[in-house]
């Protein structure tokens, strides 16, 4: 193991299972010197005035809790049938850090854990979890056995959480009059530059998504506008399917994964694979900067309405947003960044950049009833929601998901998860559990 506040850097990849490697048709020469220049152009950037309060990072963004400080663990689902969900989601976990090199370390705030202690945290959490404890007896041993972390958005205003879902709806493998928006794959131009490749000095700055242009320079790839722009686009990316609505496009967009129900018959299974690089604009904020959307009304169902009430406007919104997904088609899921199959109310998503992917979190927010009999559609508005606490697993991330102060909770698939993902966002509290040394 690494003494505390040491580092070992693991390259993280961005792009999706089975992602093939594109562009190579390309010279080489000019891909490398217009890279070079892309280098040259980042490191003068930051050669200016630093802020005056330094950047959350990964050795900042956790800090090791004294026994005062700990929440109660207390699980909400824990009489609801959710313990079963809770021991899927930690042998998810478990899939994932035996997949992975048992020289992979984890960084907790100043602390560095080796795959092999996270393997062990997880496996005799869930040991202890089978022999059915009470509240007491789980608080007794996450105490005597486990070192606490708390994310330092906690102290301030909390943390953010939001949820997301899969969606499903209808398609088309061939597009017809009435299946006319693409669902696209990755398209073959798309270039992925590894700066740290030619330099350890860009080791921690992100991949960037690229393509080349008609004089053989490395520029950025194109935006959402300028893709839904280019008539023959899906030469370059082939459509996996044909969408109805193309609301329901850019929702699946934000969602990542979905359930395709075809007319050919049968239902296909998407994923997301990888994004054009732009970054992502939340299209709430826009609707909230501009008067259409009090802000206290702002949710997917609220967006959904408006896009409805202004058809003339959905271009003027969707392309506010330049950050546009590519997918893959996959079998089961929905998967999330560590490649795991994600479990409702017990799979989160955080910034991979701050918080130890796998690992097994506690969080206190706020959700709608999980037992609401959801036939007759009668949710209770998100203010009357009663607190909630439970255990899961940090096992996705998302372009929205920024900083210490953001958790995203994946609610499954159904009527429940659609309302309950439109509606959430209440702040809370997010910590981390690694056993003792």
């Amino acid at each position: 193991m690494e003494k505390p506040g040491q580092r070992r850097i693991v390259a993280v990849t961005l792009k999706g299972p089975g992602q093939k490697r594109i562009g190579s048709v390309y010279p080489f020469i000019w891909a490398a010197s217009a890279v070079l220049l892309i280098m040259t152009l980042v490191f003068f950037a930051g050669c200016g005035k630093k802020p005056p309060v330094p950047p959350v990072t990964r050795f900042t963004s956790l800090e090791l809790l004294d026994e005062s400080r700990y929440p109660d663990f207390s699980d909400s689902l824990e009489q609801t049938g959710g313990k079963a969900g809770l021991e899927r989601s930690l042998g998810a976990s478990l899939v994932y850090f035996n997949r992975i090199p048992n020289s992979s370390t984890f960084q907790f705030g100043p602390d560095v854990f080796d795959v092999v202690h996270l393997r062990r945290s997880v496996l005799e959490f869930l040991e202890f979890l089978q022999t059915h404890p009470d509240t007491e007896a789980l608080n007794r041993f996450i105490r005597e056995r486990y070192l606490v972390y708390g994310s330092t958005a906690n102290r301030n205003n909390g943390v953010l959480f939001t949820g997301y879902y899969e969606p499903s709806m209808e398609a088309s493998l061939v597009r017809d009059g009435e299946y006319q928006y693409p669902l696209f794959s990755v398209p073959d131009d798309l270039l992925t530059v590894d700066l740290g490749g030619f330099s350890d000095r860009f080791k921690d700055l992100p991949r960037l998504m690229a393509r080349v242009d008609n004089r053989n320079r490395v520029v950025p790839y194109y935006t959402r506008e300028e893709i839904n722009g280019i008539a023959d686009f899906e030469l370059r990316a082939k459509p996996l399917a044909w969408l109805r609505d193309r609301t329901d496009r850019f929702f699946l967009e934000i969602q990542g994964s979905g359930r395709l129900y075809l007319a050919q018959g049968g239902q296909m299974n998407v994923h997301y694979s990888t994004k054009n690089g732009h970054p992502y604009k939340a299209v709430g904020r826009y609707l909230i900067d501009h008067g259409e959307v009090a802000r206290e009304d702002m949710s997917m169902q609220a967006i959904r309405e408006w896009l409805r009430n202004n058809p003339s406007r959905q271009d003027e919104l969707f392309n506010y947003n330049p950050s546009f997904v590519f997918f893959q088609e996959e079998q089961g899921g929905p998967f999330g960044s560590i490649n795991v199959q994600l479990t409702p109310l017990r799979s989160l998503a955080t910034d991979y950049r701050l918080f130890p992917r796998g690992a097994l979190c506690f969080i206190e927010t706020r959700i709608p009833d999980p037992d609401l009999n959801s036939d007759t559609g009668a949710f209770e508005p998100p203010d009357s929601w009663k607190p909630f606490s439970g255990f899961v697993m940090n096992q996705d991330t998302g372009g929205a998901i920024l900083g210490a102060g953001r958790g995203d909770l994946f609610y499954g698939n159904g009527e429940y998860a659609e309302f309950g993902a439109g509606h959430m966002k209440h702040p809370g509290r997010l910590f981390f559990l690694v056993l003792k040394p």
